[in-house]
């Protein structure tokens, strides 16, 4: 049975604090990438990690993940019906504006968290 989302938060790379809540037993990280002040490049960086390094439990069909901004510009929610547990990960661009310049932010929402491994117990001759 799925577990209700937790909370977490982190940083990026201009030190903007952004809010993520996830479902415990799918989210394994959330990433972001930027361009560079420069335009040259993209930067990536680990927003989020999930604490827990496997599932309790199996993850629910329904995969939910918001992803809010600390200021409150910016709150974006993903919600998907997973009914064969194939998602791996969910890409979303989102155009924010710094300064006078409109920026492309990307935030990737990464599952793939392990499942417990079950002991067996070695049947008796």
């Amino acid at each position: 049975m799925a577990r209700h989302n937790q909370e977490g938060r982190g940083l990026d790379q201009l030190g903007n604090l952004w809010r993520i809540s996830f479902p415990p037993d799918w989210l394994k990280q959330v990433k972001v990438s930027r361009d560079l002040p420069d335009g040259r490049r993209r930067s990536s960086l680990t927003l989020f990690r999930n604490p827990a390094r496997m599932a309790k439990a199996k993850p629910g069909r329904s995969i939910r993940t918001r992803i809010t901004s600390a200021d409150g510009k910016v709150d974006v929610e993903i919600a998907l019906e997973d009914r064969d547990l194939v998602v791996d990960h969910v890409v979303v661009g989102i155009k924010r504006k710094r300064g006078r310049k409109t920026e492309l932010v990307k935030f990737v929402v990464q599952g793939g968290l392990p499942r417990p491994r079950r002991l067996e117990i070695p049947k008796k001759p």
